[in-house]
């Protein structure tokens, strides 16, 4: 298995490397200078100042070397300056890791807490009325936006009952119950799409499952049919499930942006929308190339799995 984690990691390098041009050409993408977003607009018109900026950022050389130069230093952990907080982007990425970390993950369970369950049952009573609200609900996730399921907990949950608080964030180390507290309306939020996704495919993998002749000789053994759905068919069924919690790793994160921004959760996302804001590229290079890597693991790590619930995966 070793060897195989070996290759891959070998085969990321020019999918990371590509990330990194897509990450870099985002200062050519991106409408706006920003020498004149740090200058302001009472100082636009001062050329010296404007000039000075501009190399100390770098951008009076050509893209090829400021490329070059970018790279060099990303490959020690240098991501260069804030423009806009005048920090290192390290420190202030750093600092958004967890908050974007614990969001993806609380989103992830709250997605398999829902999707799990009313999958199953969905499943083994296909056609039922269990079934039916199921699917609506499967239905009514899918077409639902994040970001107007977010306004509609921060209005119902927040504003009008007054449950939870609209926004916040504090680390898990500091307090865990007032941290899990405010992540779980945005983890709601969040996690709903996927589990509408993760429901319908539990479904349709269980009822394939199900009709497979080992399972049929399971119940002709005497056993419940608690037993041969969680002993037999769950954890076949599984298989394509985690190709598809792989898979929708990438719209997790990209729905972190919306979602932290919503809630004011300190994360990548909500780092990465104020950085396009004040035009401040170093901190978008770094979350974008952050980002496309951290999918590219949760990949790795979906394949892995497949060895873990299936035993006749071999990595040869």
């Amino acid at each position: 298995m070793w060897m195989y984690v070996i290759r891959r990691l070998i085969l990321m390098v020019p999918v990371v490397w590509l990330v990194s041009v897509i990450a870099f050409s985002i200062i050519l993408l991106l409408p706006g200078d920003p020498a004149l977003a740090i200058l302001g607009p009472e100082r636009a018109r001062d050329t010296v100042a404007y000039q000075a900026i501009r190399a100390e950022l770098g951008l009076d050389r050509s893209i090829p070397i400021q490329y070059v130069s970018w790279v060099s230093k990303m490959l020690v952990g240098d991501f260069g300056n804030s423009a806009h907080y005048q920090q290192p982007v390290t420190k202030l990425v750093g600092s958004s890791i967890s908050p974007t970390v614990q969001l993806a993950l609380m989103s992830m369970i709250v997605a398999l807490i829902i999707a799990l369950p009313i999958g199953i049952i969905s499943a083994v009573k296909p056609g039922s009325w269990l079934d039916v609200i199921g699917t609506t609900l499967a239905l009514s996730g899918v077409a639902i936006p994040n970001f107007l399921l977010g306004i509609l907990l921060i209005l119902l949950f927040a504003l009008v009952l007054r449950w939870f608080p609209a926004g916040g964030y504090v680390p898990f180390t500091e307090n865990p119950g007032e941290s899990l507290r405010l992540m779980l309306l945005p983890a709601f939020a969040l996690g709903t799409g996927l589990a509408a996704v993760l429901m319908r495919q539990i479904r349709s993998a269980m009822l394939e499952v199900m009709n497979q002749d080992y399972v049929t000789t399971a119940r002709s053994k005497g056993l419940n049919t608690r037993a041969v759905v969680l002993r037999h068919a769950l954890m076949n069924a599984l298989i394509p499930v985690i190709t598809v919690v792989g898979v929708q790793v990438g719209r997790l994160m990209g729905g972190t942006v919306v979602i932290e921004t919503i809630f004011s959760v300190p994360g990548m996302g909500k780092l990465a929308v104020a950085a396009i804001f004040y035009r401040d590229f170093p901190v978008v290079q770094a979350v974008v190339l952050l980002m496309g890597t951290a999918i590219l693991f949760s990949n790795l790590i979906t394949d892995l799995l497949y060895g873990v619930l299936d035993p006749r995966v071999r990595y040869d």
